[in-house]
């Protein structure tokens, strides 16, 4: 459900090697599949092996590239970058990827997440006389990996992940080589891909290699550093943290239904979220509708573990914009009165269970749950396929501040009140656990808990704006 009740997304980073063919071309398809992880901005480097042209702007995907764009692009390698912000402010200069001349020749970079301490990074860089242009951490790394410590592009890439604190996926391209980076902790999933005979391609998600007719090779594991160039992929480095703390909303929400994430399919593991749910949440009614489109594997699950019908209750109008981009709180209330139309047949008369996957503001459940009753919904059960969002991320999600998150101002009986619903339950953290089929020591439960896998400490609000 993209609406301002959802987090916001991280971003989509895309890279490949390909001699024989339209690199561009293809990264502009990838970045395509991975255009939910971002809408801000969209760009797209590509190395000839003499030197990398850039073309980046505000937009979409398909807004900010089109074939007069795409033709300058030509060479045998590529990275591409969708962005969602969370640190830095929603401006062109924040877009990515970022390109510089190094000593080691051009240099560009795609980051998906965020540095915990990157004002203490930032810092030594303005010390050292580095201009900065943009308000992002992804530039900091930028110039780390450009001006840093080592001889070579491995030692500046293995002391930068030495450096670095917080959570990072990296794709970097020289003239020659593609390097793909992701941070110890594995906090947000980058994968491996194989295209034809000589081709390779890495990707924030599994989806983005089936859309270019690129086959699954394995994930990025947590601290790997592989380079790949024209004979293939060649592991620098693997500095793994004592534990997995991969982030738990790409299995509730962020990563499209047909990726694949350590093995299991993500509609999979929402289809069991919403199993859990019945078991733990059971509630009589007649009628299980989903808040279309994200919630739809969670009440499926919850429709065939509680025997309850599962039906259309809301129709999305998807050429709505995606309202969670807008910057102003009153647009984004605006929009979402224009995205749903209740199907009055499907729920006159009926006592409804409303699935929805995640509420973080809490704006838009309250006239979703109006619109059902307008429609007439004898009973609204609220039923949510994630636990309470108590504490912000500071990991590369825009997950709203302390004062935003309305499960911190209020309990689930004032939340239930607030939305005007006949009753309220959310999935329990264990539930969601045993829903992912993984060991419970191998995620990030930080926006559930406020417990993080690295220090948050070193977040200085006041050195990067938030949106």
């Amino acid at each position: 459900m993209f609406h301002d009740d959802k987090p916001g997304h991280e971003c989509g980073v895309f890279g490949i090697v390909a001699p024989d063919a339209d690199v561009a071309r293809l990264t502009f398809f990838g970045l395509y599949a991975l255009q939910h992880r971002g809408q801000e901005s969209a760009g797209i480097a590509v190395s000839d092996r003499r030197r990398i042209r850039m073309h980046k702007e505000m937009g979409l995907v398909a807004q900010v590239f089109n074939e007069e764009k795409l033709r300058p692009l030509s060479g045998y390698m590529a990275i591409g970058h969708n962005r969602y912000s969370t640190t830095g402010s929603s401006r062109i200069e924040n877009a990515q990827p970022f390109l510089v001349e190094s000593a080691l020749g051009p240099l560009a970079v795609g980051h998906n997440g965020n540095l915990t301490n990157a004002s203490v990074l930032r810092e030594e860089l303005l010390r050292r006389g580095v201009g900065l242009t943009s308000t992002s951490d992804s530039e900091v790394i930028t110039q780390m990996l450009a001006g840093g410590e080592g001889r070579t592009l491995d030692e500046k890439l293995k002391i930068f992940m030495v450096r670095a604190e917080g959570a990072y996926c990296l794709t970097v391209l020289t003239r020659d080589t593609l390097y793909a980076v992701r941070d110890p902790w594995g906090l947000h999933p980058l994968c491996l891909g194989r295209l034809g005979e000589q081709g390779w391609v890495v990707a924030s998600e599994s989806c983005a290699l089936g859309t270019i007719g690129a086959a699954f090779v394995r994930e990025v594991e947590p601290g790997e550093i592989v380079a790949i160039t024209e004979d293939g992929p060649r592991l620098v480095a693997k500095m793994p943290a004592p534990q997995m703390a991969s982030c738990l909303f790409e299995y509730i929400y962020f990563a499209r239904p047909d990726s694949v994430l350590q093995n299991q399919s993500l509609h999979a593991a929402r289809v069991a979220q919403g199993r859990e749910l019945a078991r733990e949440s059971p509630v009589e009614a007649d009628v299980v509708i989903p808040v279309p489109d994200s919630a739809v594997p969670a009440a499926i699950g919850y429709a065939q573990q509680s025997g309850i019908p599962y039906s259309e209750g809301l129709i999305k109008n998807r050429y709505i914009g995606r309202t969670f981009i807008q910057p102003d709180d009153q647009l984004r209330k605006v929009g979402i009165a224009l995205k749903f139309n209740a199907l009055t047949d499907n729920l006159n008369g009926k006592r409804v269970v409303l699935i929805d996957d995640s509420i973080v503001r809490g704006n838009t459940s309250g006239p979703i749950v109006r619109l059902l009753r307008d429609a007439g919904a004898l009973e609204v059960h609220v039923r949510v396929s994630s636990p309470p969002i108590r504490h912000p991320c500071f990991l590369g999600v825009d997950m709203a501040t302390y004062p935003e998150l309305i499960a911190h101002r209020m309990t689930i009986d004032e939340i239930c009140q607030h939305l005007g619903a006949d009753s309220l339950a959310y999935l329990t953290l264990e539930g969601l656990i045993r829903a992912t089929g993984r060991p419970a020591n191998g995620f990030c439960t930080g926006c559930f808990s406020g417990k993080y896998p690295v220090d948050i400490e070193l977040v200085d609000k006041d050195v990067f704006e938030r949106t």
